[in-house]
């Protein structure tokens, strides 16, 4: 399997947010699959009907319309299937609480939109080395 097989599940509901990951991605000539939820319902639906092509990372806001980003998070955990998701999380809240909460549910990071600002690049780019180094499981192991 190549880094190129793995899937981001972006869950961003603001636009501008959106593409400016996006942009960033291209930016830095990465070409693994983006897949857009724009809230956690959304998200849950396209992981349950088999829509984001694994292995996938997970680039999640908190906060989110419908499902919050720790509700998203709370469901995903269990379920069998995706309880070992690899999940980012990329937000407006600094809130220490949030923090704690989103690492109790196995995070594999948390980045503050704020405080990324021009680091924002090198964000990108350490999901990219992140995926370039680590070993995921093939589909269906």
């Amino acid at each position: 399997m190549s880094n190129t097989d793995i899937t981001l599940l972006l869950i961003e509901d603001d636009d501008v947010d959106a593409m400016t990951i996006e942009r960033s991605f291209r930016k830095q000539r990465i070409g693994n699959k983006i897949v857009r939820a724009d809230d956690g319902e959304a998200a849950l639906e396209l992981i349950a009907n088999n829509l984001v092509p694994k292995p996938f990372i997970i680039l999640l806001d908190l906060n989110l319309p419908k499902i919050s980003g720790h509700e998203f998070l709370d469901t995903l955990r269990k379920d069998p299937a995706n309880k070992d998701a690899v999940v980012f999380v990329l937000t407006t809240s600094s809130d220490e609480q949030d923090m704690l909460k989103a690492y109790e549910k196995f995070i594999a990071g948390y980045f503050v939109k704020s405080e990324s600002g021009e680091q924002f690049m090198k964000l990108i780019g350490m999901l990219d080395g992140f995926w370039r180094i680590v070993k995921m499981p093939e589909p269906g192991e």
